[in-house]
């Protein structure tokens, strides 16, 4: 039985990922400070005997015996991570540190959760795993983007000087059942407000581009990424399918039959304005493409949400 440590275990991502590896009948470690994990994302695993939570932040070293590290652990929602930017960055550079070094003492395989938001507003479209980017490095949103990038450096320069053996993914945006309904996202905000008949809130003027992968295809691509050899990545995982932010409302309407009407506010600065993966590697390296419609993810993205706020 692989024994595997996921770090922002208790998170949106985090906690599927650990359903998910338990299912394969795999023992987990799950560490996480709950600064935006929580323990009802988990509740269900607590009394499986392979599951062990941790509440741990991975800014601090951390010791145990594993197989292989998932590092999951960062805000990664524009309202989480500015909070305390200094603190967000910590986490993405002392995290990976420590996270490599328990990799390096145990001999442990090491899967690093980067980002989209390492291309910035990209001036290549869509982005490949071979552009730089085009990241403020003076922004409100670098303490994230920066901080990834970072992780990025210390992942690869730990493989070719200490022969870690690395794998790095850039996640796109990713919804599904168990985000958090104030994470201040497109998906969250959206489905929240029509539920509750709000306004709903769209920044900018709506033409801006985005991609949203279901949360079980993402974890598929991770694990075969993880399960992967002779490929450290990075590799993008996420949905190729673009859409604008106008037409993401207008799927919500409809989907939930809501009377929200739709209000513009000024869009916040740095925020991208067209985001789409290439998936080419992806397939090539691992023979992964998302399969889940946007239609279909949001019809069970909705049914959480509806239990969420009745509750």
């Amino acid at each position: 039985m692989k024994k595997i440590l996921v770090t922002g275990g208790a998170g949106f991502i985090g906690s599927n990922l650990c359903e998910r590896l338990l299912d394969e009948n795999c023992s987990v470690i799950c560490l996480d400070n709950l600064f935006t994990g929580k323990i009802e994302n988990i509740q269900h695993l607590l009394s499986n005997p392979n599951f062990e939570f941790v509440e741990h932040d991975v800014v601090d070293p951390f010791s145990a015996k594993v197989d292989e590290i998932y590092n999951l652990a960062c805000p990664a929602s524009p309202p989480h991570y500015q909070f305390d930017p200094i603190k967000t960055f910590k986490t993405s550079v002392l995290g990976v540190l420590n996270m490599l070094e328990l990799a390096q003492s145990c001999g442990a395989r090491i899967l690093q959760a980067s980002t989209s938001e390492v291309y910035g507003d990209p001036k290549v479209h869509p982005q490949k795993e071979t552009y730089w980017g085009n990241v403020n490095i003076n922004g409100i949103r670098s303490c994230y983007d920066e901080g990834k990038r970072a992780a990025e450096t210390l992942m690869c320069d730990f493989h070719r000087q200490n022969k870690i053996d690395i794998k790095i993914i850039r996640i796109f945006n990713t919804y599904g059942p168990r985000m958090d309904e104030n994470d201040g996202r497109v998906v969250s905000n959206f489905i929240v407000q029509a539920l509750k008949g709000e306004d709903i809130t769209v920044y900018g003027d709506g033409t801006q581009t985005r991609s949203f992968c279901f949360v079980d295809d993402l974890i598929e691509g991770m694990i075969r990424m993880m399960n992967s050899e002779n490929f450290t990545g990075p590799v993008n995982l996420g949905n190729d399918s673009e859409r604008t932010i106008n037409e993401f409302a207008q799927n919500i309407l409809k989907i939930t039959g809501s009377n929200s009407k739709i209000v513009y506010r000024p869009l916040p600065s740095d925020d991208p304005t067209q985001r789409r993966p290439d998936l080419t590697l992806a397939a090539e390296k691992l023979n992964w493409r998302p399969k889940t419609s946007l239609h279909d993810g949001l019809l069970k993205t909705i049914d959480y949400f509806k239990l969420k706020i009745k509750g």
